[in-house]
């Protein structure tokens, strides 16, 4: 392979795939995604896979990280924990994507949010700056660190910084871009803590909430106890949720987007006058996405096509342009396939696989045929190109400690048509016609546990 090509990694906070101008959503402005879409390639079948942790981003970030599942990352002793550490620490003895990449001749740079443990981040990163060691702030004013040679990242070397988290994040971008060496191939991470709450968009931003239109799938309330009822994010607003504070909570949301599209449109033009960005791939992903009123849910510890579909757009020489793929794609993939455009061997532990193959017909996409996800031990997901099933699992031992400990759940299958029923609002688990598409997903969920070490509602 000739020159290695530079990356700028970008990874939003919240940003659910159906958000963007270019996935057909036109109330919010995304021109600068919406262009890297048409120059490049975009997976509308991207998702998360949950995980064990109810800060959904710190198991997703890490299967970003490593390729991994989120049952390689988190032991079976520690699936039942309460707490918002499950899952965080990347096990030493898996290397990460920037940590493959810098052992591989490439500058390392990170900036922003960072959801798990240091000693992972310390051996990623040859340098950094603007570092968020936890999973969320105040967006005018937050505690960050720099770059620490040794790699310890002890808190007493954090410092406040004012100003608005996406426009401090996108000045080091630039600082960086500015300041590169260019002989140097770079993989630059840039993780924005827009769109997550507090939803609080800079003035300028600000999205008149009476021309917003709620979801189709809104509720006032979720219909069922789904084993997560009280967790903080769904106390971010009353039940039931009115329509006025679903509009305004969706209006603050993309007015945050629309700021964020508008300093990566920012760094991609300097990136360009900087001479890099014909040798530069740019990559633009999210953890997972957001409930947002939808099912009368406000967080994203569900398992809902609003909280597991995430965009995936990559553009940049070798990735075909203007290509567009629905396959079953997911954080693993990703992975792989930034190491394998480095023209790096993809680990042979990774679970995930190459999404753009430099073959004849220029190959994007997977072709797999299920996927599944998990929400902690109350949720299974599995689903294929058309119809999805999810099952509920009620806890007989609960026991309610705190604000964020689990509520008891329910026994409860949803099958939804996602061809005719995108929103996923009518359930077709017990219609008799669908019984054979149920079972047939049931029985490609158990297969898929029993390959993942996952017991939860197996017979022991």
């Amino acid at each position: 392979m000739g020159t290695k090509p530079n990356f700028i990694f970008i990874i939003a906070d919240d940003h659910r795939s159906s958000s963007i101008g270019a996935h057909g959503c036109g109330e919010v402005s995304t021109p600068n995604l919406d262009a890297l879409v048409k120059r490049g390639t975009d997976f509308r079948g991207a998702h998360c896979q949950g995980g064990f942790n109810p800060a959904v981003c710190t198991p997703s970030r890490a299967t970003v990280m490593t390729g991994r599942s989120v049952f390689d990352l988190t032991p079976p002793e520690n699936r039942h924990a309460d707490d918002f550490s499950v899952g965080a620490v990347i096990p030493p003895h898996i290397p990460t994507m920037p940590q493959l990449l810098r052992e591989a001749g490439y500058k390392t740079h990170s900036i922003g949010k960072w959801h798990n443990d240091k000693p992972s981040f310390a051996r990623s990163f040859s340098t950094a700056d603007k570092i968020l060691f936890d999973g969320m702030s105040e967006h005018e004013e937050m505690i960050l660190q720099d770059h620490d040679p040794s790699g310890i990242y002890d808190e007493d070397r954090a410092r406040k910084v004012t100003g608005y988290s996406t426009d401090i994040f996108k000045d080091a971008a630039l600082d960086f871009i500015e300041t590169t060496n260019r002989d140097e191939p770079f993989f630059l991470y840039l993780a924005f803590t827009a769109p997550h709450d507090p939803r609080t968009p800079p003035k300028s931003w600000a999205v008149d909430p009476s021309g917003v239109s709620l979801p189709k799938s809104y509720m006032p309330v979720h219909p069922f106890d789904n084993g997560e009822a009280l967790i903080r994010d769904e106390m971010l607003e009353a039940f039931p949720r009115s329509p006025d504070a679903i509009r305004q909570h969706i209006a603050d949301y993309y007015g945050m987007i629309a700021h964020m599209d508008d300093a990566i449109g920012q760094i991609i033009k300097a990136t360009e006058d900087k001479g890099l960005l014909e040798n530069t791939i740019i990559v633009y992903t999210a953890d997972h996405g957001l409930g947002l009123g939808s099912h009368g849910l406000m967080g994203k510890q569900n398992l809902y096509e609003h909280s597991l579909h995430i965009p995936l757009i990559f553009a940049g020489p070798q990735v075909p342009e203007g290509k567009q793929t629905d396959d079953l794609v997911w954080h693993g993939d990703t992975h792989a396939t930034v190491l394998a455009l480095a023209g790096l061997d993809v680990d042979p532990d990774c679970d995930g696989a190459n999404l753009v193959r430099q073959d004849d017909n220029q190959t994007v996409g997977c072709g797999r045929q299920y996927f599944g996800a998990v929400y902690r031990e109350s949720q299974r997901m599995i689903r294929d190109d058309r119809y999805k099933l999810i099952r509920y699992y009620k806890d007989r031992e609960h026991r309610t400690s705190t604000s964020n400990s689990p509520t008891p759940g329910s026994d409860l299958l949803q099958l939804f048509d996602l061809r005719t029923d995108p929103d996923e609002l009518i359930n077709l688990a017990f219609v008799p016609a669908h019984h054979a598409t149920r079972d047939r997903l049931l029985g490609a969920m158990e297969t898929w546990q029993m390959q993942m070490g996952d017991h939860c509602g197996l017979p022991s």
